[in-house]
């Protein structure tokens, strides 16, 4: 009988959307349970600290019934510090004490980084994985710095085709010095949405319509970002896709989320009584397979792997669909759409877990040879 493949999740971190991370983590844990794996938490700090979740309160966590939100249901960043090596071969890291480091605590097979926003959706945790030389699930360094990068990712989008909003974008000097704000947005009509250009769970986005302060939105950008994009509101849908796989992706089912008061805040995302989600979303066949189609295409363009889910707006209208943004590591928790669009086309949550550890795997396969050594 063969050895459980160990799995470290890795979860927390220091960006706002840490209780977001949180709560994913512990739907990515339950998904592991059994099923030949074993699971190891290893919790990320505000301060970017290691922390090594004791397997009895990961357990308890992990077999308590789920909550009604998934914002109230989530694991502790706790536990002693530790500090991720290499192994003694590869495609194995060790988990060794931080004040302590020939003392290891586990080692792990494969890294399964449920980091969002900044230091864990942005491409660093992926270039401390590829130092380690240990396989781990989801997009590589370039796909998620791209992913993350709401600027990057609207260049690579615009430079393949792929229809996207009208925006602008600037970095915080060019905000100082112009004399009116209104000029870095000429051509664009409102209400138009500010948003820092490195983050994500709708933080720090605000919608400016007519009369609205510019100038105020903008500088509540800036405090998450040095750079800030200033999108084109479109009044239409707003549609999902998750796109799963490596060489060869696939689209699941597409969902609809419904908005209420204009937009699709953090409030509503993470803190409403009601579910905002349609799934599958009602749509002309063609409508849908487009939006399959784009969502692959999407992927590509930014180089992706293992899974992202991709936001689209669509206007009834005139029939346009514009994608809005691509999540290399989407919200896993089993309220959050990437898992129930992909239960619409009969693939469940724990084989989706199931596939990205595969895939994860497959890939370091056929990386080059790296030489053994320490990295710390």
């Amino acid at each position: 009988m063969s050895a459980p493949v160990r799995i470290g999740i890795l979860f927390g971190g220091p960006s706002a959307e840490h209780e977001v991370s949180c709560a994913s983590a512990l739907g990515v844990a339950r998904a592991l349970t059994g099923s030949g794996y074993r699971t190891v938490a290893i919790g990320v700090t505000r301060s970017g600290g290691f922390r090594l979740m004791p397997d009895a309160v990961l357990a308890e966590l992990r077999d308590r019934p789920a909550g009604e939100r998934a914002i109230d249901d989530q694991l502790t960043v706790t536990g002693p510090a530790v500090e991720l090596r290499r192994g003694p071969r590869p495609g194995v890291v060790q988990v060794a004490a931080a004040n302590a480091p020939g003392a290891v605590h586990a080692e792990l097979d494969v890294v399964f980084p449920v980091l969002h926003g900044p230091f864990g959706e942005d491409g660093v945790v992926q270039g401390l994985l590829e130092s380690l030389n240990v396989p781990y699930v989801g997009c590589g360094i370039l796909a998620s710095a791209v992913g993350m990068n709401k600027v990057a990712m609207k260049r690579a989008l615009r430079a393949e085709g792929i229809p996207v909003t009208p925006y602008v974008a600037f970095d915080s000097h060019t905000f100082r010095t112009v004399d009116d704000p209104e000029e870095l947005v000429a051509g664009l009509r409102r209400p138009l949405f500010v948003k820092p250009a490195g983050m994500g769970s709708s933080i720090g986005i605000t919608r400016v319509g007519e009369g609205d302060d510019l100038a105020a939105a903008v500088a509540e950008a800036l405090r998450h970002d040095q750079v800030v994009m200033v999108e084109q509101g479109v009044t239409g849908r707003e549609l999902e896709c998750a796109v799963l796989g490596g060489s060869r992706p696939e689209a699941s089912a597409v969902g609809e989320v419904q908005v209420v008061g204009g937009w699709f805040d953090y409030q509503q995302k993470y803190f409403g009584d009601a579910d905002p989600m349609i799934v599958p979303a009602v749509l002309p066949d063609e409508v849908t397979e487009r939006i399959r189609d784009l969502s692959l295409r999407a992927f590509a363009a930014i180089g992706g792997w293992g899974l992202a889910r991709v936001d689209f707006f669509y206007e009834e209208e005139t029939g346009a669909v514009y994608v809005n943004e691509l999540n290399t590591m989407p919200g896993f928790t089993a309220h959050s759409m990437y898992p129930k669009v992909w239960a619409a086309v009969g693939v469940g949550y724990r084989e989706v877990v199931d596939r990205l550890v595969e895939l994860a795997r497959v890939r370091h396969s056929g990386r080059p040879a790296m030489t053994a050594g320490s990295v710390r």
